[in-house]
């Protein structure tokens, strides 16, 4: 069983073994009347390899806080039913309801769910269900019936770190009432090979019903194989339930529109949209359609930042979304009677997953020093906000942090560039301590306030380095909007990699840094760029390690699955523009002859988005040039570190071989 850690007694040093006693906190729901809030605690047993997950019911106003379900079992995806008596939450995908004070627990399904969500007038329920549309080699050949043969017509034949099952992710509405189905489910995409909610990464939030209880609006991709791999167009559908027509909502929008939301009177329809296509990271706009007219509008358009995650007010004459516009997550209001936005909150931190509660904006947040918790914000009142959850602190408290702080750094082509910087619990000014560059991935994820338990800043200050974070072109939240986040794509070693270099070359003049002693470290577009500074860094670095990387940018082009953010971001195929800089002065491949720097390589064998041919040719590539350098892989993980035990196998073997080469004399 796992069970809450007890406080420590002494102030500790940050260890990976640590990180992963430290409860993770998730926001799970408000109720109806904005009374409560459901929010989980995953806990991980590294021995077992393995994790729970608890459910717990706070009062907003008044704080007391109870435990819903087991600590030894996982219960997630929670929602109040809409009389506010109760709790529905997924184990093992059925589906189980909860009185809010822990008793009278039920399984209400006999069948696994990948989501659902209550009818605001608890009428219905709708959920998420897989529907095998596809035939396996096995049963087009039943004579050959152990045939692990895979048979593909089109791309997206495998996604992330999964490969397609033959299966699609439907959409299943039922009359459901005091925690019994009434009647048979009607499936909303009947004999479609679509996936709703989109896949990999969607949820429920894709999906609501309205008010009244007449209309079921959702997103949904309706392309497949190599459609959907050139194309970000997701569309916002309204099923009639009335009638069972269905209906395209954005059928002129040619990139991303998510997240749909009816306003509490009814009368609107939100949702979040991307005007280009195959721009995966183009600014979110914040679309209203008024339902009485038909008339839809962007009511962000004079705004620069993105706009992400809208609720809206309870009076339904405004609507929260969270927008990184000085690299901090915060939340805005927007008034729909004149189209004023309102920063609600301030301070260094990111708040996410943001609920409406009443007056109250209930929302996780989280800073490069503090784990996720949930926090009530007070729109009254300045945005003041209280803390509802204590779960990190029996450890957290007992740590010792390193100081965050920010710098402005002026970049090579005069522009003001934004740096987090993190000095190591110890941190003495009259000392020398080796830096480490943090290479974001993404190419457009922001460097803000977020906490991360793989590449955990506070972590690497814990192990004597100063961290360097720049928020180099491509990322969100900069004075500029938009057109900061966009200026990237096409330019991978171009600008982005200069702003890199001009925050490492700006830090290391401090006198508290041993200039002598830099390494440069990231995943994913991070990767790549340790691969590129590799080739372009002018000897300023003593060591690099790439996670996930992209190497070789022809090589990943013909490898990877998402071709819209490929083509989009190179800007073209292999092919028809050889001589493109995508292919050439981009590609990092291209500057192995310049190589001289010990190097480690992490790559995971069940990575789609950056497969792992891509880490085993700069491995080869170091070897054959006689390079120090050393290869970590992982054939069950994808993109990401998920499990307990590789991941500590991860971080002993990161800092084994930043000390190696930044603290052992050479």
């Amino acid at each position: 069983m796992l069970t809450t850690t007890t406080a420590l007694t002494a102030q500790s040093k940050l260890t990976p073994e640590l990180l992963w006693k430290i409860g993770r906190v998730n926001l799970e729901d408000v109720s109806p009347n904005g009374q409560l809030a459901v929010y989980s605690v995953t806990r991980y047993d590294v021995a077992e390899n393995k994790s729970v997950k608890r459910l717990f019911v706070v009062n907003i106003a008044l704080g007391d806080t109870q435990p819903i379900t087991p600590d030894n079992l996982k219960s997630g995806d929670a929602q109040f039913t809409p009389d506010n008596q109760r709790v529905g939450f997924l184990r093992g995908g059925m589906l189980y309801e909860v009185n809010v004070d822990g008793t009278n627990e039920k399984q209400t399904s006999e069948y696994e769910m990948n989501g659902f969500k209550y009818s605001p007038d608890g009428r219905y329920l709708i959920y998420a269900l897989d529907v095998k549309l596809d035939q396996t080699p096995a049963e087009v050949y039943p004579d050959l019936a152990k045939t692990s043969a895979r048979i593909s017509d089109g791309l997206f034949y495998r996604h992330w770190d999964s490969w397609h099952d033959y299966k699609y992710s439907h959409l299943f509405l039922a009359p459901y009432t005091n925690g019994k189905f009434t009647a048979e489910p009607t499936d909303l995409l009947y004999g479609e090979r679509f996936d709703a909610p989109t896949l990999p990464f969607g949820g429920m939030e894709q999906v609501q019903i309205s008010p009244n209880g007449r209309f079921v609006a959702y997103t949904c991709r309706k392309q497949n194989g190599t459609a959907a791999a050139k194309s970000t167009n997701a569309d916002i559908y309204v099923y009639d339930i009335a009638s069972g027509k269905t209906t395209n909502f954005t059928p002129d929008n040619q990139g991303y529109d998510i997240d749909p939301i009816f306003s509490p009177d009814g009368r609107y329809l939100a949702w979040t949209s991307m005007e280009t296509a195959q721009y995966e990271a183009d600014k979110t706009r914040l679309m209203v359609l008024d339902l009485s007219t038909n008339v839809r509008e962007d009511y962000t358009k004079n705004w620069k930042w993105e706009c992400n995650s809208p609720k809206w007010a309870p009076d339904s004459k405004s609507l929260y979304f969270l927008s990184s516009n000085d690299f901090t997550y915060q939340v805005h209001n927007l008034r729909l009677s004149d189209r004023r936005i309102q920063r609600i909150t301030e301070g260094r931190h990111d708040y996410g997953h943001i609920m409406v509660a009443g007056n109250n904006v209930v929302a996780t947040k989280t800073a490069m020093d503090a784990p996720a918790e949930v926090y009530a914000i007070n729109t009254l009142d300045k945005g003041k906000a209280k803390r509802l959850s204590f779960v990190t602190q029996d450890i957290w408290n007992s740590v010792d942090k390193g100081k965050v702080e920010r710098r402005t750094v002026r970049t090579t082509d005069g522009k003001d560039m934004n740096v987090w910087t993190v000095l190591p619990p110890d941190f003495d000014p009259k000392k020398k301590y080796p830096a480490l560059l943090l290479c974001q991935g993404g190419p457009q994820s922001a460097v803000s306030q977020s906490f991360s338990y793989r590449w955990n800043l506070q972590l690497m200050a814990a192990n004597g380095y100063v961290v360097i974070a720049p928020c180099r072109r491509g990322m969100p939240g900069g004075p500029e909007g938009q057109d900061w986040n966009a200026a990237i794509s096409g330019d991978w070693g171009g600008q982005a990699m200069q702003d890199l270099l001009s925050a490492t070359d700006d830090v290391k003049k401090e006198p508290w840094i041993n200039a002598d002693r830099l390494g440069a470290v990231g995943a994913s577009f991070g990767g790549y760029s340790v691969y590129w500074l590799a080739g372009n860094h002018e000897k300023r670095f003593k060591t690099f390690i790439s996670h996930c990387g992209m190497f070789n940018t022809t090589s990943w082009w013909g490898t990877t699955e998402e071709m819209f953010f490929a083509q989009y971001d190179l800007g073209a195929d292999y092919w028809s523009r050889p001589t493109d800089p995508a292919w050439t002065k981009f590609s990092p491949h291209q500057y192995v002859q310049k190589w001289d720097t010990p190097i480690m390589v992490i790559h995971n064998e069940k990575d789609f988005r950056v497969p792992f041919s891509e880490g085993m040719q700069a491995f080869q590539a170091a070897q054959m040039r006689n390079i120090p350098s050393k290869m970590l892989s992982f054939p069950d993980e994808g993109h990401w570190m998920l499990k307990p035990q590789n991941s500590i196998v991860w971080q002993r073997e990161f800092f084994g071989w930043l000390d190696q080469w930044l603290k052992v004399a050479p």
